[in-house]
This record gives structure tokens, sequence and C-alpha cells, in this order.
């Protein structure tokens, strides 16, 4: 992999005393213990350095932590693991061989194969890591003891070179694309397997998801076989930091993204840069979400685009959605000095009742390929939708000049300009649109889901207009406000 940063992991770190696993003959294992009380607020990450023999060829590592009873309100002990090699702990340096967070309490690498999370490789001789992330400790503290085993043998044959899926597919041409870009399988902490969260993303008619585990890219080379004509899949991780978790989405294969910063770091921009390199796109991943150190700190002027809406829409999703209209507000403010910041929708699925495209990014390509929907997206040519029942058309019109969905619409100030959207596929729902005055204008559709609106405005009066489609309450479907929504656009801007 090119483009790794230089350098000691940032911020505090502990490490401790090394562990040696003593060499023994072929057919033998040898096994190594350590325990560590660690005091509340020790470090965000723990080094064991293990003296690894030659002659290994398998490592395998087992580790627990102790959960005592803490006060109301007190989050306890958490504790998650990874395995660096001999090559060393740098900040996106080539050592890093793995990480499960704490969906795991072991694992193991070997030449030609490795725990899902961990990537397969010789065990070589020399100062391995194992890498503690506590992430909360109970008041006492937390005790966790680590117990790393070696087996002797010959190494055996390296994995056979790593297939990936193609970075294009044949699709349709030219038109709008249905994906999800935020998924989670046994690579990481979900329940599917590759292959069937790739069932599950045709069953509901996407046309496009994105490999996105916790800090690793080992499901990278898991994903080959499932892809197929009907069903890009492109390569990423969701880099899961103490400050916020974001996503880099459409990288090259095995192009690993670090994660150990906080944002008064001030590292974000650098990682961001070098997913830039790699081919990738950042989104900030679920900006409010009610979970230790996934609310997102890093700021914006990084990102390609923003995770409005993650999962089942939820009050998090709603507090997204303001700071991204008040983010086009601004951008407004100085169109020539100042992008803007596109929406997106992922269903963060994670276990199996998780419904794969709840939510999904509908994305106007030239091509179902990693470029063109990256393009796409960046551009913000592109819709949100709870599922493929789904359709919407927003269009803004002006003395024979139609702007889509994303596009500028070049009206001078004075010209009268007429807004048109066309809805299908939600009963009863509650049509919006906005501007950067606020909501402007909303209607409501019959029990057959399907209408339009038309509403006249200048780019004099709006800086840009977007849509939204809501569900009516369901104990009382004439209430507005905060109802859950079902669709809704970026922008078309004005002027």
């Amino acid at each position: 992999m090119t483009g790794a940063l230089p350098g000691a992991p940032a911020g505090a770190d502990v490490r401790l005393d090394p562990v040696t696993l003593a060499a023994e003959p072929a057919g033998q294992t040898s096994t190594a213990q350590a325990q560590a009380s660690l005091p509340r607020g020790v470090a965000d990450w723990v080094y064991l350095p293990v003296e690894v023999p030659a002659g290994v060829a398998r490592l395998h590592v087992r580790y627990r932590y102790d959960r005592p009873d803490v006060p109301d309100g007190d989050l306890g002990n958490a504790c998650d693991v990874g395995l660096f090699d001999e090559r060393g702990t740098a900040l996106c340096g080539p050592g890093f061989r793995g990480w499960s967070g704490g969906a795991r309490t072991e694992f193991f690498v070997a030449a030609d194969d490795a725990t899902p999370g961990y990537v397969p490789g010789p065990v070589n001789p020399g100062r391995w890591a194992v890498l503690l992330g506590p992430y909360h400790e109970a008041p006492a503290g937390l005790t966790v003891d680590v117990e790393v085993t070696a087996t002797f043998g010959p190494t055996g044959a390296a994995a056979r070179s790593p297939s990936y899926p193609p970075v294009a597919v044949a699709g349709r041409g030219a038109g709008w694309y249905r994906g999800d870009c935020h998924l989670h399988t046994v690579h990481s902490d979900g329940k599917r397997t590759p292959e069937q969260m790739a069932a599950e993303a045709r069953s509901a008619g996407l046309d496009f998801i994105v490999s996105s585990e916790h800090n690793t890219t080992s499901a990278h080379r898991a994903w080959a076989g499932a892809a197929g004509d009907d069903l890009l899949i492109g390569l990423g991780e969701e880099v899961t930091t103490r400050n916020g978790h974001w996503l880099a989405l459409g990288t090259e294969p095995e192009a690993w993204i670090d994660w150990r910063y906080r944002a008064i770091d001030a590292r974000f921009d650098e990682f961001a840069a070098l997913v830039h390199r790699h081919g990738g796109i950042v989104a900030a991943a679920h900006p409010y979400a009610p979970c230790l150190g996934c609310r997102f700190k890093f700021g914006y002027e990084q990102a390609d685009a923003i995770e409005v809406w993650n999962g089942p829409w939820t009050l998090d999703d709603e507090v997204a959605l303001h700071t991204w209209d008040n983010l086009l507000v601004a951008a407004a403010a100085e169109p020539d000095r100042r992008r803007w910041v596109p929406a997106m929708g992922n269903s963060d699925a994670h276990a199996f009742d998780d419904r794969v495209g709840l939510a999904q990014t509908v994305v106007q390509a030239e091509e179902l390929s990693v470029t063109a929907l990256q393009a796409g997206i960046v551009s913000g040519r592109s819709w949100l939708a709870e599922s493929s029942q789904v359709s919407l058309q927003l269009r803004a019109e002006t003395s024979g000049a139609v702007a889509e969905i994303g596009e500028r619409l070049g009206a001078p100030a004075d010209a009268p300009v007429l807004v048109r959207l066309e809805v299908a596929g939600v009963p009863h729902a509650v049509l919006s649109l906005w501007t950067d005055q606020g909501q402007v204008y909303t209607a409501r559709l019959d029990a057959a889901g399907t209408g339009r609106l038309e509403w006249p405005t200048s780019s004099a009066a709006s800086s840009y207009v977007r849509a939204e489609v809501r569900h009516p309450h369901s104990d009382d479907p004439g209430r507005t406000g905060a109802q859950p929504m079902a669709a809704m656009t970026n922008p078309i801007w004005l002027g």
C-alpha cells in the first residue's frame, strides 16, 4: 500500500512489559500470559509487546477482562483488541494485522488463513504487539488477561493472491442507481457473511454496496465471489475513532486507514487526504449517534458527504438533518468560496434483523462503476430513500432550462422558477419543500401514495430547494413535524 503516514501513534498510549514465547520443535506449542491492571482513564491504546521466535506457523490470541458491577449511570468496563506484527505499530504502517474491537475474545493469524477481521500472512520472528483499547473503565479500573499461543511447524504456503470485486459492472448505462454504503459482516461486528449480505442487497433491490468494516480491510478479499453484473461491490472501511466514526468509501484494495487519534490531535485532514490518494471519498457517519465515541467531532471541511440518515429514522437523524441544512445555508452565503457537502443515507446493518437498504442512497451515475458513483455522490446528484419501493423526481425549470438534484439552475434573480416534485410509493405521505428560509411548502398524498406538486419561486427568494417525503404520524396523521422520513433529496441550487 502506498501513501502511509510516518510516525508513532498519536495521543496517549501505554506500553506494557513484553512477554516472550519460547521456541519449540515443530508440532509443539508455546504460550505466554500477561495481566494488566489499568486505572480509569489510563489511555486510549495499551500495547502488549510479544517476542515471537522463528518457526511459528500460527499465532493465537485470547483475552478477557473483568466486568464488575458499577454504580447506576456508569458505563463499566469495555476493552477492544487488535494485532500488529514485527513491522511495528506506526500510524498507517505496514504492521497492522487486524482488529476485532469488542466483537471477539480470541483470534488467530497464519500464513494462509486468519480469523475474520485479521489479515493472513507469515508469522515472522520479532516483536509483535497485541493492541488493547480500553474504551471505558469502571471506577476501580480494568483488569485484562491476555494469552498468546504459538503453534510451531511448517509455515505453509502463503494464501493465494487475493481477488477483489470488479470496479465496474454492466449496469444499465447512465441512470439512477440504488446503494447502501455502510454495512457490517462477520469481518467486524456484523452477523452476516459477505455472501449473505450480498443476497440481502439483491433482495432489497440495490445496485451497489460498499464494504465498511470497523478499522479493518480483511473483508476486501472476501467479496469477489458475491459481485455480479447486477451488483457492484465497492471496498472501504468504517474508521472508528474515539471522536466519531467516518467512512472511507471506494478505496483501493487493502487500503487500510488508521483510527488511533482524536480530534484534538489535528490529524484528520491527513487521513482524509490519504483516503483520496487511495481513490476513495470521505463521509461523516451518523454524526449524532447516541453511543460512546460515535459523535463526529472532526468538522466537515474535509468530508465529501454526510450520512444524514442511518438506519431507521430516529431523533439523531433529525438533528443531523438540521446540521446539514445549516451547512447548506452557509454554503449558499459564500457560493464562490465554499463548497457544499451532500447528504447520504445508509443502513449501517449489523444484525440479521437490520434491514439492508434502510436507508439507501440513489445516485445518478454515467455507469455502474465505483468512480461514476463516487462522482455522483460527491456532486450531490443523489437522493435518499427508505426502500426501493419509493421513487422520486425533483426538478426546477425556468425559460426552457431545467436542473435536477445536485445541479444549479442559472436563472436571473427576477426570473420565475417552477419547482416540480413527483413521488410514488409512500401512501399518505407528507411532502415538503425546503429552502434557505426553511420549510416553504407542504402537501399530502392520498392512499395511493402517488402524486406531484408544483411551487413557484425565484433565485432571489430561494438560494436552493430540496424536498422531504415523510410518513404521517401513526397516532395522529394530521400532526406535522419530525415524522419518520421516507425520502429526501439533496438540493437544487438556484441562481
